[in-house]
C-alpha cells in the first residue's frame, strides 16, 4: 500500500495572502521584502567576482598616481606590467612559471596520493589509528621551513627536495579530511555493501570513498593551495628558477615591481588550479554522490 504525498495548492484568497504574510513578517503587517540573489550563471557570478579585483585596482593606481606611497614602496600597475612584459621578452616569466606549476603539479599529486592513501588506512582501521595517529598530529604542526634543513640533508638542492616539501604540505589537508569523513561514514550503508556481497578494498572503492566524495575534494582543494603556500619555501632551497626564486631574488635586488609580478602570478595560477579541481570535482559529485 503507497500513499501519495500531496502539496497544499496555493491559495488565492487575499485575506489569506495577507494573514500568511503578516505570519512571516511577525505579525507587524508589513510585506516582506525579496531578498536579492546572487547570480546563479557561471558567467554572472564569474563577472560579480571580477568586481572586487577592479576596484583594488582602481585604488593601486589612484594611490601611485596621487604620491601617497614611493616606487619603491608600491609601484603602479604600469610599472608591474612592464616588468612583466620585460620578463617576457628574454623569456623568463615563461621558465619561472613554468618550472613552479611543475613543481605544484608533482608535489601535489605524490601528496594527494599519500594523504588519501594513510586517510583510508587510519580511517577504517581503529589499530592504525590509535598507533599512527598521534604521530602524524605532531608530525602536522611542524612549520614547513623546519623540513627545509632535512631535506637539503637527505636530498641534497635537486629538485627531489622541492617536491617531496610541496608533498609534505599536500599531505596533511587530505589526510585530515579523509581520515575525519570515513570515520563518520554511516555504518547502515557499510552494512549494506557488506551485504552485497563488498569487502575490504571493494567496500572501499565502491561504498565509502563515494559517500565521502564531497570530503575528499575539499582536501584536494586545501591541499592545492597548501602546495602554493608550500611553493615559496621549497624553492629557498638553492633555487635558480622559479615565482619563489623570482620573489626573493627581487626583494635582494630592490625590484618591488618583480616581486608584486610574482605575487600577483602565483595568485592567479593559484586560483586558475583551484577552478580547474573544482571542474574535477563536479563531475564526481555528479557521478558518485
Amino acid at each position: 500500500m503507497s500513499t501519495a504525498l500531496t502539496t497544499p495548492a496555493a491559495t488565492t484568497d487575499p485575506e489569506a495572502r495577507e494573514r500568511s504574510d503578516r505570519r512571516d513578517d511577525g505579525g507587524t503587517g508589513a510585506r516582506r521584502r525579496p531578498r536579492p540573489r546572487v547570480p546563479d550563471r557561471p558567467g554572472a557570478r564569474a563577472v560579480v567576482g571580477l568586481a572586487a579585483p577592479a576596484v583594488l585596482l582602481v585604488l593601486w593606481w589612484a594611490v601611485t598616481a596621487a604620491g601617497l606611497l614611493s616606487a619603491v614602496q608600491l609601484p603602479s600597475p604600469g610599472a608591474v606590467l612592464s616588468a612583466g612584459v620585460n620578463l617576457l621578452e628574454r623569456g623568463d616569466l615563461w621558465l619561472h612559471v613554468g618550472i613552479s606549476t611543475q613543481r605544484v603539479l608533482l608535489g601535489f599529486l605524490l601528496g594527494a596520493a599519500l594523504g588519501l592513501a594513510v586517510g583510508s588506512a587510519l580511517g577504517l582501521s581503529r589499530w592504525a589509528d590509535a598507533l599512527f595517529a598521534p604521530l602524524i598530529g605532531a608530525l602536522r604542526a611542524v612549520p614547513s621551513l623546519a623540513w627545509v634543513p632535512l631535506l637539503i640533508l637527505w636530498m641534497q638542492i635537486g629538485e627531489e627536495s622541492k617536491v617531496t616539501l610541496i608533498a609534505i604540505g599536500a599531505f596533511f589537508p587530505v589526510f585530515t579530511t579523509v581520515y575525519a569523513a570515513l570515520r563518520h561514514v554511516d555504518p547502515h550503508l557499510v552494512e549494506a555493501g557488506r551485504a552485497f556481497g563488498y569487502h575490504g578494498l571493494s567496500l572501499l572503492r565502491t561504498v565509502q570513498l563515494p559517500a565521502v566524495v564531497p570530503a575528499v575534494f575539499s582536501g584536494l582543494r586545501l591541499a592545492l593551495a597548501q602546495a602554493w603556500l608550500f611553493l615559496v619555501a621549497a624553492e629557498l632551497i638553492a633555487s635558480s628558477m622559479g615565482l619563489g626564486f623570482l620573489l626573493t631574488d627581487s626583494q635582494n635586488n630592490g625590484r618591488t615591481d618583480r616581486l608584486i609580478l610574482a605575487i600577483i602570478l602565483l595568485a592567479v595560477l593559484g586560483k586558475l588550479t583551484d577552478w580547474l579541481l573544482g571542474l574535477l570535482e563536479r563531475r564526481a559529485l555528479r557521478r558518485w554522490a
